[in-house]
């Protein structure tokens, strides 16, 4: 977390009992005020993490009480002030609670990393395999990345490598065709 003196805590407004409501995709206001909150992320110092997380418990608590969105958003507010531990079962809930699409892709590669970062890496691999086979969107490297260093901690580094070098492969200006090709030579020896 970046240490840089922080400019207080965020001013976003927080209205009082008002409940969002998930039917209109949770509601543009909650959404914003997230992705505001976000925003300020790096305004904090490390030492003021408990009040970022206070700032996203705030908004949560506008939401109703089986929402997916709620674990999720303070799943991450854990995880990215350091508490990969405390993260954990906040995205399990998530996701046992239905998050899926965008959030839930986004869910579980970083549960994934959270899993690997508590020495679980063998459940994060179960958890993001399944997604290289998902529809493709923006996200796609990011699995690929983080089921690699899944992998690595596993001591299966050729795999891992293989999965990075065929994510990476499409990027390059050339020797797109050459590095996909060694890609799979790592998992495919010989063929």
């Amino acid at each position: 977390m970046d240490t840089a003196p922080a400019h207080g805590p965020l001013k976003i407004p927080l209205p009082g009992c008002t409940r969002a409501c998930e039917s209109d995709a949770v509601n543009q206001d909650w959404d914003d005020r997230v992705t505001a909150a976000w925003a300020g992320f790096d305004d904090y110092a490390e030492e003021e993490a408990a009040d970022f997380r206070a700032v996203i418990d705030a908004l949560v608590a506008e939401l109703p009480d089986d929402s997916p969105l709620g674990p999720f958003e303070q799943a991450c507010a854990w995880d990215s002030t350091g508490h990969s531990d405390k993260a954990v079962p906040l995205y399990r809930q998530a996701l046992e609670r239905g998050l899926s699409g965008y959030k839930g892709r986004r869910a579980k590669i970083q549960m994934s990393s959270s899993l690997r970062n508590i020495g679980q890496a063998e459940e994060g691999v179960k958890l993001l395999t399944p997604e290289l086979d998902a529809p493709s969107d923006e996200l796609d490297d990011a699995v690929r990345a983080t089921l690699a260093l899944c992998l690595s901690s596993l001591g299966r580094d050729r795999e891992g490598l293989s999965l990075v070098l065929g994510a990476l492969a499409p990027h390059l200006p050339r020797y797109q065709r050459s590095m996909a090709n060694y890609a799979r030579e790592l998992v495919e020896p010989g063929e």
